[in-house]
């Protein structure tokens, strides 16, 4: 039996959100501005220019990441930024400045974390025209190098997201839209070891998924065939979802690594990182544990709720609003997540307010509208964007449980003279026909009678058979 055995580390990197760059003060907006509009000399790398000093609030979201993922700041050393020399049109210094650790032996769900460190974004080069802009140029990054600990796609997969989440709390960082990632890639085969390969600037948790389903196949069929997995730097084909041979790997020689003396070396105290301990957010794991401990809300619940930062703060304001945690997670994590999905919307951009969700819980509550109607309330607040409000609805649409018993004692005969067969099925023994029979009562009465009434109906009516 074949035995394939991965080895991978990732080297992340994702734009701090910082509003000037990492060595000047030029704005960090890239995207929906004129190319090279928001440069200077600095930036540039003109003769003559020399770097400010490092953006502190970058160094502050550095630290803020280093902690979140359990590692070991470097404290009381010279932390100094290097040159890290290649040739490549989006880099007009024709080196890239990059600092030495910040953060080290670090852990996140089980993977290693080697080292976390500050460096600059290049510039975006077009190959096909032969067009650079330096706008990105000087952007701070964060780069989190894993160590080699990811033993399958899946892991990778639930890593990355995991740290997307955690992002999101943090509130600095730009996410997937900017984030790229380094895949260094070897695999076991039947007990011989390959060469390590490394896929460049992979930009989605879907791309790193793919590449390594794809090196696990194209790796394993190489040794099978008794060749050997060339170490080199290979290019991912996102439109054929494939890896492409660039050049043979780099060593930290080639780049011809030496410190920047233009630079002054930073040096972190314990009085720094007492400071940005303060100021850090609770994490997706604290939350989850308060919501369980606070709330009473079930692990996997509080696993979803908090998944999502808007998602997680939605939640407790709706508890806050109604002091009902049970009724809230029905309502948020169930059937207003349904209803977003099914609308291809987020949180953010529908307008729903936990204020709404409220007012639903209350109307439930009191018995003012059915639970079958409160769902569809539900619907009609997503689809009008929170324009309206439950009550307004209601009130609109005349969506009141019906209270009137003689109504609903119509109801229910007429739904027990409709359907014969289901009514021999209940006496014969078969107890989910009066499931189904309650079902074309709500049906007559289109959603609006109370189903534990309907159901007391129901059964007083067919016990007398």
């Amino acid at each position: 039996m074949e035995d394939v055995k991965m080895i991978c580390g990732l080297e992340i990197h994702v734009q701090i959100d910082t509003k000037s760059k990492l060595f000047c003060r030029c704005p960090t907006n890239y995207k929906d501005v004129e190319p090279n509009t928001n440069i200077c000399p600095i930036c540039t790398g003109m003769p003559g220019a020399k770097p400010m000093p490092v953006n502190k609030k970058a160094v502050d979201v550095a630290l803020m990441v280093a902690k979140m993922l359990n590692c070991e700041i470097v404290l009381n050393k010279d932390i100094y930024f290097q040159r890290k020399h290649y040739d490549y049109p989006d880099l007009p210094n024709g080196y890239q400045r990059t600092s030495t650790p910040i953060g080290v032996n670090g852990n996140f769900l089980g993977i290693g974390i080697e080292e976390i460190h500050l460096e600059e974004d290049p510039g975006q080069y077009n190959p096909s025209l032969g067009l650079v802009d330096f706008n990105r140029c000087g952007t701070p990054l964060i780069e989190i190098v894993t160590k080699p600990d990811i033993r399958s796609p899946e892991e990778a997969r639930k890593f990355l997201k995991n740290l997307l989440t955690l992002f999101r709390y943090l509130g600095y960082l730009r996410g997937e839209g900017t984030m790229r990632v380094d895949v260094n890639i070897s695999i076991e085969y039947n007990g011989k070891k390959g060469n390590r390969v490394e896929i460049k600037n992979v930009n989605s948790i879907k791309g790193v998924y793919k590449v390594l389903k794809y090196e696990l196949i194209r790796q394993k069929n190489i040794m099978k065939r008794g060749g050997e997995v060339k170490r080199e730097t290979r290019a991912f084909l996102e439109s054929q979802m494939i890896t492409k041979a660039m050049r043979s790997k780099e060593t930290a020689e080639d780049y011809r690594y030496i410190p920047d003396p233009d630079v002054q070396p930073i040096v972190i105290d314990e009085d720094w990182v007492k400071k940005i301990e303060q100021e850090m957010p609770e994490t997706p794991l604290e939350k989850k544990r308060r919501f369980i401990e606070e709330y009473k809300v079930d692990e996997k619940d509080a696993e979803v709720l908090t998944a999502d930062l808007d998602l997680a703060e939605f939640f407790e304001k709706v508890v806050k609003l109604t002091n009902d945690s049970k009724l809230a997670v029905v309502w948020v994590k169930n059937e207003l997540v349904r209803s977003l999905n099914y609308h291809k919307l987020d949180l953010y951009e529908c307008g729903v307010k936990p204020e709404h969700i409220a007012e639903l819980i209350e109307l439930i509550k009191k018995k003012v509208i059915s639970e079958k109607i409160a769902k569809e309330l539900v619907d009609e607040i997503v689809k009008n964007r929170g324009e309206k409000t439950p009550k307004e609805i209601v009130k609109e649409k005349n969506l009141t449980v019906i209270e009137d018993e003689s109504y609903l004692i119509k109801a229910v005969e007429e739904a027990i003279k409709n359907n014969p067969s289901a009514v021999e099925d209940y006496l014969s023994g078969k107890k989910e026909a009066l499931n189904f029979l309650m079902g074309q009562v709500m049906r007559i009465t289109k959603g609006r009678a109370e189903p534990r009434k309907v159901i007391q109906l129901l059964k007083e009516k067919l016990d007398k058979k």
